[in-house]
């Protein structure tokens, strides 16, 4: 069902939604873009072919928009499965008209990972039309991946989910008459968990993954999987190490971000081993402020260095882990930890988003405690 909100939020379904695009500016888009195709359809009777469902309100003002002969044909196709692209396109409406020897433009309402763009392609390969042109309502370039001729964008947008005007999520929304886009500062907590080697900060993490429904974004984790699999993002990191030097800090927030993108329906995330210097917590602010997220707490787990360098010491008895047999070593690292972290210490505090935990008790005592800490923040 569609709520309507205060300051006109509405909520479908489960997410949250805020204006984005007005109707009003719609119209102007669409407007323009009619007069460019008029432009280079002049003495023309051009085919527009609408992609339906989303194109239905685009292809029908365009037309309305459009001062000269033409016709108008329609396909079916399904890409989206909730709000995320499925990969797979099917086809399911095709043409019904001939379109040999025609000048045919296809009438998009939303282009971005390119799979519906290139099965338009696909469709129209041995049609043998005279041209073929593609108009795109709005363009995604962050999500694209294709290398595919558009001919014409009426607005690039961020690689935010949106819907109105056609655009759905899950077949409501496309009634409203302006575009509204995800507002996830409502829904989601985002937090950065910082902890001392031994504060259990790991043993926490799973705990509050699993209670708060959140994704949890180990840096850790993500090279191995990068490297391990030879994604592009793996490779370029190990070109890196492979040389002795450090990964640079676009590497690292690209593999972040990927993560980010590759859960879209996440009630959050918990970053764990990011960000390390005060540039990387700022790139991090920048990108989730691009998606319209935010970080909304930086918990702490502090606790004594003399306590933790016995837990760790007992723990390397059990793991024969060599980084925990050594005291010299951990407390280099206990070092390295609060030199690298007193500034994003300073950084968080000034946002007002730094939350020290105690993180000496039971699991269970602890886990309280960051809990009490997350529901103050929510």
């Amino acid at each position: 069902m569609l709520y309507l909100f205060s300051m006109e939020i509405i909520k479908i379904h489960d997410k949250s939604f805020e204006p984005y695009i007005e109707a009003e500016q719609i119209q102007q888009i669409i407007q323009r873009m009619a007069s460019e195709v008029a432009k280079d359809m002049e003495d023309t009777c051009p085919l527009f072919v609408s992609v339906l469902n989303g194109a239905f309100m685009f292809a029908s003002d365009f037309v309305r928009h459009y001062k000269a002969d033409c016709e108008i044909t329609f396909v079916k196709l399904a890409s989206y499965q909730g709000m995320q692209s499925t990969e797979k396109v099917v086809e399911l409406i095709g043409l019904d008209i001939p379109v040999e020897g025609r000048d045919v433009v296809v009438l998009e309402d939303i282009i971005d990972t390119g799979n519906t763009l290139e099965e338009i392609y696909r469709i129209f390969h041995d049609k043998k039309v005279k041209s073929l042109r593609i108009a795109t309502l709005f363009f995604k370039p962050d999500a694209y991946k294709k290398d595919l001729k558009i001919d014409y964008v009426g607005q690039p947008i961020p690689n935010r989910f949106i819907v109105g005007y056609g655009l759905d999520y899950d077949e409501l929304g496309r009634n409203l008459p302006q575009i509204y886009q995800l507002n996830n500062s409502i829904t989601m907590t985002n937090l950065v968990l910082f902890g001392k080697p031994g504060a259990g900060k790991g043993t926490q993490a799973a705990f509050l993954k699993d209670k708060y429904n959140l994704v949890h974004i180990s840096t850790g984790d993500l090279f191995r999987f990068n490297i391990k699999n030879e994604t592009k993002l793996g490779k370029l990191a190990q070109s890196y190490m492979d040389k002795g030097d450090l990964v640079p800090d676009e590497v690292t927030i690209q593999m972040l971000q990927q993560e980010i993108e590759n859960n879209p329906k996440a009630e959050g995330f918990i970053f764990d081993g990011f960000p390390r210097t005060i540039a990387q917590a700022e790139a991090l602010d920048d990108f989730l402020a691009s998606k319209g997220m935010k970080i909304h707490g930086t918990l702490a787990l502090e606790a004594n260095d003399e306590i933790l360098i016995q837990r760790l010491l007992e723990r390397g008895k059990v793991s024969g882990r060599t980084d925990d047999q050594d005291e010299s070593k951990i407390r280099n690292r206990f070092v390295e930890y609060n030199e690298k972290t007193a500034p994003l210490i300073e950084f968080y505090k000034k946002q007002g988003k730094y939350h020290g935990i105690d993180g000496i008790g039971t699991i269970e005592e602890i886990t309280t405690r960051l809990s009490n800490a997350i529901d103050n923040l929510k």
